[in-house]
C-alpha cells in the first residue's frame, strides 16, 4: 500500500516538473473572452513573423498601483511575453519603474512618457500619486513612443502599429483632393493623425498639369463645397479606369444651426456618382437614435443653453458585416443623406452603415423646428443606408469606391472652431482607407478593446418586479432559514428527550 502511495506521489511531482519545463519553453494561454481579446490577430502574427531586426520595448510602469490600474501592467507584460514567443525572440522587453529614482523618472520623461495623477486611498485618506503607464519601441536607430497605455484600451493595436510603423521603409501616399472648398489637412487632425501611422497623407490639386501622380493609389474627396469642373471629373474617371481607389464623403444637403435651415447642395459630384453606380439623394435622414444640440431657452429673466435631442444628427449603430465597419458601435453624422444603388452587373454595391429601426427621410429644403415633439409616427422608415461601397468586377484594373452621405463626419474644423469627433467617426474613415488600400489587417485591432454593452431597457412592470424581488427575497430567505433551523433544533431536542426517556 505504501509503495503505491509513494509511486503516485513521485508521478505527480514528475508531471509538475515536466509541465514547468514545458511552460518555460512554450508560452500559451486560453482565451475565453467573447471577442477573443487576448488572442493575437493574424495581422500581428504576420508582422512579427516578418521581422528582420530585433525590436526592443522599454515599458515604463509604476508599481504599487490600485488593482484596476495594476492589471494594465500585467496585461501589457502578458502581451509582450506572447510577442516574444511568436517572433522567435525578435521582440525583447524590459520593465522599468520610474518611481524608483529621479534618474529613471527623468529617463521616462525624456523618452516621451509623462506621468498621470491617480488617486490612492490609504487609511480612509485620498492622496494623489504620479503614475507612469507607457512604453518606447526601438528598431535599429528608430523609435516610436506609446506615451500612455489607457486601462481597457486596445493594447495590441498600439503595440503592433508602433512596430509596423518602424518596420515599414516607405509608407503609401493617400491623396486628399483640394481646390473645391474641401477642408485642409489640419482641419482633419484626428483622421490624419491616425492615417500617419501607416500612410503619408498628401494634398492633390487636380488643376496641376501633372494630374494625379502615379504613386497615388487611393484618393479622398471630403466635403467639396464648390462646383467641380468637368475636366476634374474626367481625371477621376481615368484614375478609376486604371484601378484607382476613392473615398468620397459628400454633403448632398447642408444645414445651418444658426438659421435652422437646410437646403440642397450642388457641386456636380452627385450626377457623376450616379453614373458610377451609387446615388446620393438630396434629403435629410432623421433618426430617433440621435445626438443633441444646445439651444437658447428663456427661463424667467434669464436665457440658458438647453440640450435637446435633434433627429437631424443621427447616431448610426447598424453596420454591415464588412472589414470597413468591423467593431464599430456608434458613428455620429450631421445632416446625412440617403444612399441608393444605381449599379449594374459590372459593380458590386454593399451597404455599410444604416439608420435605426425608427428613422425617416425629409426632402430639402427644410426648416428645423427645435421645439418639435417627435413621436414614433414621425419615423416611418427603417435602416436607411447612409454609407456604401462599390467594387468593380472587372478582371483588369478593378476599382473600389466608398461613399458616405455626410461630408463633415470626419472634419474637426478650422483651428478656432475645432470640435472633437466620436472615435468611431475616425475609425470609419481610416478603416475605409485601409480597405481601399488593401491593408485590412489592422482594422479589427483598431476597434478592439473595451466594448460598450448598454443595459437593455426594461418595461415598468418588469422593473417593479425586480425591485420588489431584490427587496423581499433576502428577507424571505432569512425567515425561511430561521424556520428550517428552528424545526431542525426542535427535532433534535425531541430525539434527545425520547432517548433519555427510554434510558430511564
Amino acid at each position: 500500500m505504501k509503495s503505491s502511495i509513494h509511486t503516485q506521489t513521485y508521478l505527480i511531482i514528475a508531471i509538475i516538473i515536466v509541465l514547468n519545463l514545458l511552460g518555460s519553453e512554450y508560452y500559451f494561454r486560453l482565451d475565453l473572452t467573447d471577442d477573443k481579446q487576448y488572442t493575437l490577430s493574424r495581422a500581428t502574427r504576420d508582422i512579427l513573423k516578418n521581422l528582420e531586426e530585433p525590436v526592443t520595448v522599454k515599458a515604463y510602469f509604476s508599481q504599487n498601483l490600485p488593482p484596476d490600474i495594476a492589471r494594465t501592467r500585467q496585461d501589457f507584460q502578458d502581451l509582450l511575453v506572447e510577442y516574444a514567443s511568436r517572433s522567435d525572440g525578435q521582440v525583447l522587453y524590459e520593465f522599468i519603474n520610474p518611481n524608483e529614482s529621479d534618474s529613471k523618472e527623468q529617463e521616462a520623461t525624456q523618452n516621451g512618457i509623462h506621468p498621470v495623477l491617480i488617486n490612492m486611498r490609504e487609511k480612509d485618506q485620498v492622496r494623489q500619486q504620479k503614475a507612469f503607464l507607457g512604453a518606447t519601441v526601438y528598431l535599429g536607430d528608430e523609435e516610436e513612443v506609446i506615451p500612455f497605455i489607457r486601462p481597457g484600451a486596445a493594447m495590441e493595436y498600439a503595440l503592433t502599429t508602433a512596430i509596423k510603423k518602424l518596420s515599414v521603409s516607405q509608407k503609401p501616399k493617400i491623396g486628399f483632393i483640394q481646390g473645391h472648398g474641401e477642408p485642409a489637412l489640419h482641419e482633419m487632425g484626428q483622421v490624419t493623425e491616425q492615417l500617419r501611422v501607416m500612410y503619408e497623407p498628401v494634398t492633390i490639386n487636380l488643376d496641376d498639369s501633372l494630374g494625379i501622380p502615379d504613386d497615388i493609389k487611393t484618393l479622398a474627396l471630403v466635403r467639396p463645397r464648390d462646383s467641380i469642373p468637368q475636366k476634374h471629373l474626367e481625371l477621376l474617371d481615368e484614375f478609376l479606369e486604371n484601378g484607382g481607389r476613392v473615398l468620397i464623403a459628400v454633403n448632398a444637403v447642408e444645414g445651418d444651426f444658426r438659421s435652422m435651415y437646410g437646403h440642397a447642395s450642388n457641386t456636380g459630384i452627385l450626377p457623376w456618382l450616379k453614373e458610377k453606380g451609387i446615388e446620393v439623394l438630396q434629403n435629410f435622414v432623421v433618426d430617433a437614435s440621435c445626438g443633441s444640440v444646445s439651444v437658447p431657452q428663456q427661463l424667467g429673466f434669464f436665457t440658458i443653453q438647453a440640450s435637446i435631442s435633434f433627429p437631424y444628427v443621427p447616431v448610426i449603430g447598424t453596420f454591415a458585416d464588412h472589414p470597413i465597419t468591423s467593431g464599430l458601435e456608434g458613428v455620429m453624422l450631421e445632416f446625412a443623406s440617403e444612399i441608393k444603388s444605381a449599379a449594374d452587373s459590372s459593380v458590386v454595391y454593399t451597404p455599410l452603415a444604416l439608420s435605426s429601426n425608427l428613422s425617416s427621410t425629409l426632402p430639402a429644403p427644410q426648416f428645423f423646428d427645435v421645439n418639435r415633439q417627435w413621436t414614433e409616427d414621425d419615423f416611418t422608415r427603417e435602416n436607411v443606408v447612409v454609407a456604401a461601397a462599390l467594387e468593380s468586377t472587372a478582371e483588369v484594373n478593378p476599382f473600389r469606391m466608398v461613399v458616405i452621405g455626410d461630408g463633415d463626419f470626419a472634419v474637426n474644423g478650422p483651428p478656432q472652431q475645432q470640435r472633437q469627433l466620436q472615435p468611431d467617426n475616425v475609425n470609419l474613415f481610416v478603416n475605409a482607407i485601409d480597405w481601399l488600400s488593401d491593408d485590412t489587417g489592422l482594422i479589427a485591432l483598431r476597434t478592439r478593446g473595451a466594448v460598450s454593452r448598454p443595459i437593455r431597457e426594461l418595461d415598468e412592470s418588469t422593473r417593479s418586479l425586480l425591485k420588489y424581488t431584490n427587496f423581499l427575497l433576502p428577507v424571505l430567505l432569512a425567515v425561511g432559514y430561521g424556520v428550517v433551523r428552528s424545526q431542525r433544533n426542535r427535532a433534535v431536542r425531541m430525539q434527545r428527550m425520547n432517548e433519555d426517556y427510554e434510558a430511564n
